[in-house]
């Protein structure tokens, strides 16, 4: 069974004044098909630590490990670890000026498997999950998310995972900036990969509303580079009722 597992992982990172650790001995594991649900305040580490599984090179690992399948993820490049099955939809998905998500989504697929899949048969795939996914043919001749709104960035994030089909996904804020009827097919489309390939899925987020659509198996309040809490989806419930205003107190006075 595929699994991911973060270990005692400090990650600093540099600033005028010096480095500055974000995150503090987290740990962290994951199992095919399970769902994690990641919750904290602003500023917490949430999405440092997506961008350090993702490999983003702002941030430097101090301490602990992060493996995928027993293999040492802190030696692979990004695309070696997009290759061995991760995936990171970014809270702000980046414009690509001059690239159509056409040859985007056909390369980026051709570099994970390492051949290029057969053009008749990927268009019917493409085409079946960009309906799936309300997502017009005519983006495919746009440029990736030029002129999307906040929206299309999210279900064109969404498309990308569905094609990709990688072991885990870390869907950072995958929510924010999306009105009811985009939370529910972006929903939809987390959930349909989870059932076709067994997914295992690290959700962060600050709301409860996503977590109605994708049914987490764990929540985790993380404040202050750590994981403070544990529980299953009751915690997240508690949390949309009370707020991180304890978690915050208890982390002040340590």
């Amino acid at each position: 069974m595929p699994q991911l597992v973060i270990e005692n992982l400090h990650v600093s990172v540099e600033t005028d004044q010096g480095p500055k650790e974000i995150l503090r001995g987290v740990n962290l594991t994951i199992n095919s098909g399970e769902i994690h649900a990641i919750m904290g305040p602003n500023g917490s580490g949430k999405s440092t630590l997506a961008a350090t599984i993702a490999g983003h090179p702002s941030y430097e690992v101090t301490e602990g490990s992060i493996t995928l399948d027993g293999e040492d993820v802190l030696e692979m490049s990004v695309d070696e670890r997009a290759k061995a099955g991760l995936f990171l939809a970014m809270q702000y998905p980046v414009e690509i000026p001059g690239v159509t998500l056409s040859n985007f989504l056909r390369t980026a697929k051709t570099a994970v498997d390492g051949e290029a899949p057969a053009i008749r048969s990927w268009m019917k795939t493409v085409k079946g999950t960009m309906e799936e996914l309300r997502i017009g043919d005519e983006f495919l001749a746009r440029n990736v998310n030029e002129g999307f709104s906040g929206g299309e960035k999210k279900r064109a994030e969404i498309l990308q995972l569905r094609l990709l089909e990688p072991k885990f996904a870390i869907l950072d804020e995958t929510d924010s900036g999306l009105d009811v009827d985009a939370l529910r097919i972006v929903s939809e489309g987390v959930n349909n990969a989870k059932e076709e390939t067994d997914l295992g899925v690290l959700l962060i987020t600050h709301y409860t509303r996503i977590l109605r659509y994708i049914k987490p198996d764990f929540v985790h309040v993380f404040v202050n580079g750590r994981m403070v809490e544990e529980g299953g989806p009751e915690l997240a419930e508690r949390l949309e009722e009370e707020g991180y205003d304890r978690y915050l107190a208890d982390a002040s006075s340590n």
